[in-house]
């Protein structure tokens, strides 16, 4: 499983011990030998050193003795029982990554938890790093930030212990967009910058990337837009320079959303695009998605509406094929608010009552009140 910054990115290695060849012992032959030539006049041992040395002999077995035999033939059978434990462990983190693709975060968690008992009892730092990284990630994913953060803490933690400077930087980042979904400003930046820091000091291009990008969306929610763009544009210079594509998408969304927010729409517009076009020659559909979602706000706001339900379209058939129904519903809203715009009331209401459909089948209580409440009070005509 790769290590990825997952707020908008390591193999696990086997750490099964390799025995250790064993000294043969001296045999009670080769001592006795050995005292012989060692109490003759020339030797250099004196002759007390010999009598010592032969008493060594009725001490010595001449023979492996049974026992010894029988231990050295179990020792395969504990390698096994690793083997069949790390495997075990392996999988549960394989099925974890599958279920978390799929949306059923929860079941993610119960996964990593199991394999990380695994983990912590073979000794594994580094698979156990890997761990917390998709246990953070899930339940970031169902919006349980502050445990998202206390397993990415996990995982900083033995980044540390182990030297493991990228792993330091990926991890500092994720702490960091966690930090900025709880509001928490402040701390978000500092925490991007000494992830900056190490990529520096380790001349890491990637690293640097990565948090020069954060550290423009942290400048963003702030509301320093001006700073933000020039951080995004030098992110997008080393990111580009190490040949990050799916970094280099999710930073030109980042600065479509700073255009955006100062109201530039020929650059909006202009970066999004660009995001749209590597993100669908990749196939990467989380920025897609987000790229559809920046020019249709940005298109209606300049009153291309045909544009605008054109791109929606090619939205809701992505998020069909994706068997995404949060993402449907999310089409669903966008279509219903831009038809409510143009006061067409009845289109409106039809696609509303599709998010109805959607968000209750998602149990999402809370949007199913607000639909529930919009409706009633949408006109008619």
């Amino acid at each position: 499983m790769k290590q990825r910054y997952f707020l908008p990115e390591g193999s696990i290695l086997d750490g099964n011990p390799t025995l250790r060849p064993i000294r043969p012992r001296r045999s009670g032959l080769e001592i006795l030998e050995f005292a012989i030539l060692a109490s003759r006049p020339n030797g250099k041992f004196q002759f007390l050193t010999a009598c010592f040395l032969m008493l060594a002999v009725f001490f010595s077995p001449l023979v492996a003795t049974a026992s010894d035999i029988t231990q050295q033939l179990h020792r395969p059978l504990n390698n096994t029982s690793l083997r069949e434990s790390r495997d075990r462990a392996d999988s549960l983190l394989r099925i974890g990554e599958q279920q978390q693709i799929t949306g059923y975060a929860d079941k993610t968690i119960d996964s990593c938890l199991e394999a990380l008992e695994i983990y912590h009892a073979l000794g594994d730092y580094k698979a156990q790093g890997m761990t917390y990284d998709l246990l953070a990630k899930a339940y970031i994913q169902l919006n349980r930030f502050q445990e998202g953060e206390d397993a990415l803490r996990r995982r900083l933690a033995i980044a540390r212990d182990t030297k493991d400077f990228q792993a330091q930087i990926f991890a500092l980042n994720n702490i960091s967009t966690v930090l900025l979904q709880k509001g928490e400003f402040t701390p978000a930046g500092k925490t991007v910058e000494e992830a900056l820091t190490i990529a520096q000091n380790i001349q890491n291009s990637a690293g640097e990337g990565l948090s020069l990008s954060n550290l423009g969306l942290v400048n963003a929610r702030l509301g320093n837009y001006n700073k933000a763009i020039k951080l995004y544009e030098t992110a997008l210079s080393f990111r580009r320079q190490v040949g990050d594509i799916l970094g280099e998408t999710n930073t030109l969304n980042n600065l479509g959303d700073a255009y955006l927010a100062m109201g530039n729409y020929p650059d909006t517009i202009g970066t999004y695009g660009a995001a749209l076009r590597i993100a669908k020659t990749t196939g990467d559909r989380t920025n897609y998605l987000r790229a559809i979602d920046g020019l249709v706000t940005a298109h209606s706001s300049v009153g291309r509406y045909e544009r605008a339900f054109d791109l929606l379209e090619q939205r809701l058939v992505t998020a069909k094929e994706l068997q995404n129904q949060r993402e449907e519903f999310k089409s669903f809203m966008t279509y219903a608010n831009l038809y409510e715009q143009l006061n067409n009331y009845l289109t409106a209401r039809h696609f509303y009552e599709r998010a109805l459909v959607l968000a209750k089948a998602l149990q999402d209580s809370k949007q199913e009140v607000f639909l529930v409440d919009k409706l009633i009070k949408l006109p008619k005509r």
